[in-house]
């Protein structure tokens, strides 16, 4: 057989979407069975690192936010504004952390929701979906 190509073709429709400014490719809707949002991984380093900053300050290893700012060489505001998460309530640390259940939230608006109520940030966070 000469002349003949003995090729085939796959062609699988991919969709690119950014996450985070990075793009991900996403398998076709009706091949697999998944989950349409996923944990977001700067969630989980943020409170782990707003953890670790509380703890520094409850232990003694750093005196102010302005040590641990420095320690980190980040400013203090950042840190400030990101310790409140310490303040979200356990039945939330527990989803996210845990569970890894994704925020219906951006990071920005989850620090603050550690304003309200621990009875009302459950439903704030992951919405009426629960």
């Amino acid at each position: 057989m000469t002349g003949t190509k003995n090729t085939i073709r796959v062609v699988i429709p991919l969709t690119i979407r950014k996450r985070n400014g990075r793009p991900k490719i996403l398998p076709p809707d009706d091949t697999i069975v998944r989950d349409n949002r996923s944990q977001d991984p700067h969630v989980l380093r943020a409170i782990a690192r707003a953890w670790s900053w509380r703890r520094q300050l409850e232990t003694g290893a750093a005196s102010t936010i302005q040590d641990v700012a420095a320690a980190e060489n980040i400013s203090d505001r950042f840190v400030s504004r990101m310790i409140r998460l310490t303040y979200l309530a356990p039945d939330v640390l527990e989803r996210l952390v845990i569970h890894r259940m994704p925020p219906a939230l951006s990071l920005n608006d989850l620090i603050a929701v550690t304003n309200r109520p621990w009875a009302e940030q459950v439903e704030t966070v992951f919405g009426a979906e629960l």
